[in-house]
């Protein structure tokens, strides 16, 4: 069983594609693993109010005829918001996609979402800094069984909390404790869930790409009010723009 201090909750997303700010949710699924063992699971199809793409319906299924009828994000939002607002957090590449578009998807609805309130353990980090393969493979490399339905965010959300049960059991070096596995299952440390902006080893935090690479983003905001205006009106993800502005009234402070 997990050594938790508090709930985590695993989940997997279906989405329309895989751009963070203008993709749409499909289906969620989510586990919420509690302390004392006890689990609570939770499955909605969800309508994204924008057509599915045929390529992206042919990887999971699910179409716009069978979500049309499902609720939005919008109306669900309250429900997931109360399930994970006390947890960790635990996916598969969920560092990398399933979060940050999760966040997205909170914000744009109303719900605020502070990556500071949760600690994230990215499954698919470990297997691939242990093993170096895929969701399928991995399920059959620790748990001995085949991955029927993948591609199901239920099937694969269970199959997650599976493996990292696994993989504990078969790691000495991988330890029974969030915090650890939050730490290992990090690439970069960043401010923001998309990673433009990360933390320097100062714990200073920088911007990542475009002209001011490697530069803070304390001093740039300050000297150059029309790139905090620019990153504002460009298609950058809400939770980046939120940690962009957090700063820059930090700056007033």
């Amino acid at each position: 069983m997990l050594n938790l201090k508090k709930p985590i909750c695993f989940f997997d997303l279906e989405t329309t594609g895989t751009n963070i700010s203008k993709d749409r949710i499909v289906e969620i699924s989510i586990l919420k693993v509690f302390p004392n063992g006890n689990k609570e699971s939770k499955t909605w199809l969800v309508n994204p109010m924008i057509p599915i793409p045929k390529e992206s319906s042919e990887i999971h299924g699910i179409t716009d005829e069978k979500v049309q009828n499902e609720p939005t994000f919008k109306e669900l939002a309250p429900r997931i918001n109360e399930m994970i607002k006390d947890s960790d957090l635990a996916g598969y590449n969920s560092n990398r996609f399933d979060i940050p578009l999760l966040a997205e998807e909170l914000l744009r609805n109303d719900f605020d979402f502070n990556a500071d309130k949760h600690k994230f353990v990215d499954v698919q980090t470990i297997f691939h800094k242990m093993e170096k393969r895929t969701l399928s493979a991995a399920y059959k490399f620790y748990c001995n069984k085949n991955l029927e339905d993948a591609h199901s965010a239920e099937a694969d959300t269970n199959a997650t909390y599976e493996v990292l049960e696994a993989q504990i059991e078969r790691y000495d070096e991988i330890e029974n404790d969030i915090n650890f596995l939050e730490e290992f299952t990090s690439f970069h440390k960043n401010a923001d869930l998309a990673g433009f902006i990360q933390f320097d080893e100062n714990g200073n935090e920088i911007i990542s790409f475009g002209k001011y690479k490697g530069q803070k983003v304390e001093e740039i905001l300050g000297k150059d009010i029309g790139y905090y205006n620019w990153i504002q009106n460009a298609d950058f993800p809400l939770y980046t723009k939120k940690i962009f502005t957090a700063i820059k009234l930090r700056g007033f402070n």
